[in-house]
């Protein structure tokens, strides 16, 4: 893993024939980066935005049964980022597991593209007012097969690309001016960039040209992203691997199941230190002891059957060094918080479901011969997003720093709050404009007629979508400056990974939620909060002020969350003790975030 070689410059950097080279990494490799993200993002994006178009049109799936299919999709995309950082953290390193998870995700794409293409993996076209015929299995098995090699191949991109372009900089570098958080917030702009063009152009594409050529496209965008970011290899920092640190985490259970019996030691010091065998994991500093979670201490505790030698390792089964218990005691803590960005993710699902079903029935019209795709619509979604990170990074973090006094502005915590309000506020305005939109179709007799285009504007949507997007940008943005910042420095692709199981669950809770709601709520009269074929005859509204009150609650967790949290000690090597390179600061702010 990266910590074996955090600040260690190889012997091909420092020299090349006898001749000093430069150091690798830096800002050189963001293009190489950045062209790869930008491509994969442009790729992924493109072909799932309007996917739902593509089931429902193409294949002919019930509405219920498409959303879940997609948000089931996307849950396990963002569920299998576990076993890429796992893998990534182990023995394959960063570099080698997102390249070859890109070509995983390459060849789900072609599959998919071919399976649009031939009119044998899908079903026939409509005819008039005939019944549709759906996908039969052999055809959706392609579908799904396809779907899972996308699901696999993001498990190993995800979690990797923006920890590897974390990785670039090295904050010991004094002469380095970047810093993580600007990085973050110039790589989720590249991304929201990609995303744009992905649901401008291409969902445009799809719904005008053909769905052949609008998910060749993105496959051909996937084909380039590999070689733009394998063309970078001789100028990348590869930070190498040096064991799972899941193994590290079982360890430290263990021993202190083991110990379990144990009478606590009256002073931490007496606990077991080894900065020998600590020294691979913690090039930035060691972890110092914690007060909390004192059952896992005796993890630490040494007896004489552990019969330390001089010099010798012991059974890291049975004895653990402080460090690594510090390094489980941190994942912990960081649970509760990662957590509650859950119900944020399934607020924001709604977009490329049931909001996207809004739009079909509204006017789209820019011009008299020129609509926008309703697959498009997250395009304002995106664009809020843009906006907001740059008078973010430009304007807000000036501001906020001469209040302050720190760096970055206001603290991650400080970030993801206000994300959460956003985010309320966003799908509160949507159960009002399903109102509005639902009273024009009233007006003009349109309830029975769900094909026919409702007398109202699409611009009724636009603060929906926009306040989902201002949301991203601070939400998912802190949420990966807290995930990098306070998980231990060996597992920061564990980290990575961990904020988008956040996701993972976040779509799966769409998917229950969907579910219950569209099972409890229907009437013997065959009426549904959401139903399958007119959206004019259901309560869609309800939906979304359940999901608003769902985050409402889950806001005050968050507050306690915050108000309990402990930041990451650590003990800087030849300095005195101090916290993690911002906690300082955090520390600082964290009672602001409550008292507010």
């Amino acid at each position: 893993m990266e910590e074996q070689s955090k600040n260690k410059i190889s012997e091909e950097e420092k020299q090349h024939h006898g001749k000093p080279s430069r150091r690798k990494g830096g800002f050189i490799t963001m293009p190489f980066i950045f062209a790869n993200e930008m491509c994969e993002k442009m790729a992924v994006v493109g072909f799932h935005s309007n996917m739902i178009s593509y089931l429902t049109t193409q294949l002919h799936l019930p509405l219920t049964k498409a959303a879940n299919t997609l948000t089931n999709f996307a849950g396990t995309s963002s569920l299998t980022p576990l076993v890429g950082a796992f893998i990534a953290d182990s023995f394959a390193g960063r570099f080698w597991t997102i390249t070859f998870a890109s070509i995983i995700y390459q060849i789900g794409m072609t599959l998919l593209t071919i399976s649009a293409i031939l009119p044998t993996l899908k079903p026939p076209p409509c005819k008039g007012e005939e019944v549709c015929v759906v996908a039969d299995t052999a055809q959706l098995s392609v579908l799904y097969i396809a779907l899972l090699l996308g699901a696999i191949g993001s498990g190993g991109i995800r979690p990797c690309v923006v920890a590897f372009g974390a990785d670039q900089f090295d904050e010991s570098d004094p002469e380095q001016t970047t810093k993580p958080w600007n990085y973050f917030n110039w790589f989720y702009f590249i991304m929201g960039a990609a995303v744009l063009v992905a649901v401008t152009v291409l969902v445009y594409i799809q719904d005008n040209v053909g769905w052949g050529v609008g998910l060749g496209i993105p496959t051909l965008a996937m084909f380039l992203s590999v070689i733009a970011f394998v063309g970078g290899f001789r100028l990348y920092r590869h930070l190498h691997p040096s064991g799972s640190p899941f193994t590290r985490l079982i360890q430290v259970a263990v021993a202190a199941f083991h110990k379990r019996k144990l009478s606590m030691v009256s002073d931490h010091t007496l606990l077991y230190f080894n900065d020998e065998i600590d020294a691979t994991i913690s090039v930035d500093g060691i972890l110092t002891h914690t007060k909390h979670m004192s059952f896992l201490d005796k993890a630490a505790i040494k007896t004489e059957e552990d019969n330390l030698k001089s010099g010798q390792i012991p059974n890291l089964w049975r004895l653990s060094t402080v460090h690594r218990v510090e390094e489980l005691k941190s994942v912990i803590r960081m649970g509760p918080i990662g957590a509650s960005g859950i119900l944020l993710f399934t607020a924001y699902a709604q977009q490329g479901t049931f909001s996207l079903q809004q739009a079909k029935t509204m006017n789209r019209h820019l011009t008299k011969s020129f609509q926008i795709p309703a697959g498009s619509m997250s395009v304002f979604t995106t664009i809020a997003m843009l906006c907001t990170i740059v008078f973010y990074d430009r304007i807000f973090v000036k501001i906020a720093r001469n209040f302050t006094g720190l760096e970055r502005g206001i603290t991650f915590l400080h970030r993801m709050g206000i994300g959460f309000i956003i985010s309320f506020i966003a799908t509160l305005v949507a159960g009002f404009v399903e109102i509005k939109r639902k009273q024009v179709a009233l007006e003009h007799g349109l309830l029975d007629k769900p094909h026919t285009v409702i007398p109202i504007s699409f611009m009724w949507l636009i603060p929906q979508y926009s306040l989902h997007g201002i949301a991203e940008a601070f939400m998912s943005i802190g949420s990966l400056e807290f995930f990098y910042d306070q998980a231990p420095e060996s597992m920061r692709s564990t980290a990575m990974a961990l904020f988008w199981m956040s996701i993972s669950i976040g779509n799966y809770a769409s998917t229950l939620l969907v579910t219950l709601v569209h099972a409890f709520s229907a009437k013997p009269d065959g009426s549904n909060w959401l139903p399958d074929k007119n959206l004019n005859h259901g309560r869609l509204e309800y939906f979304y002020w359940l999901i608003t009150l769902l985050q409402a609650i889950n806001f005050v967790y968050y507050l306690w969350c915050t108000k309990i949290y402990t930041y990451k000690p650590v003990q800087v090597h030849h300095s005195k003790e101090v916290n993690s390179p911002v906690s300082g600061e955090l520390q600082l702010s964290k009672k602001n975030l409550v008292d507010a």
